[in-house]
């Protein structure tokens, strides 16, 4: 359930970024149900709903109330959102600099060259 869960939600925020301003859930679900989409119109809105809320409580989005309700954007992009699941990550451990040091250990020749780069 979790899996699905997980791309329920990297549904969601694809829907939100492609909009490109801000969606109720209603939306949301209608945007979901479109052809080509693995999310259908079989999603209860309640489902949408808690999917919205757990990212807003998570940071991935912001929302703004309308009325009784609200519209929900993501606070980034995508690169944006993983930039900060990886700080996060960072921030959790207790050896930061080991954690930095075993990813750049473990970074591909390409990824190593983008990221020294990146720190010139």
């Amino acid at each position: 359930m979790a899996r699905a869960q997980g791309s329920l939600a990297s549904a969601v925020l694809a829907v939100l970024w492609t909009a490109g301003r801000p969606l109720s859930p209603a939306e949301v679900r209608e945007r979901l149900a479109e052809p080509g989409r693995r999310a259908g119109s079989e999603l209860a809105y309640t489902t949408v709903v808690t999917v919205l809320t757990r990212l807003h409580e998570k940071g991935a989005l912001i929302r703004e109330r309308v009325g009784r309700s609200y519209r929900y954007a993501p606070v980034a992009d995508e690169a944006g959102l993983a930039a900060r699941r990886l700080t996060d990550l960072l921030d959790q451990a207790a050896d930061r600099d080991a954690v930095l040091s075993r990813f750049v250990e473990e970074l591909s020749d390409h990824d190593e060259q983008v990221l020294r780069e990146l720190l010139r």
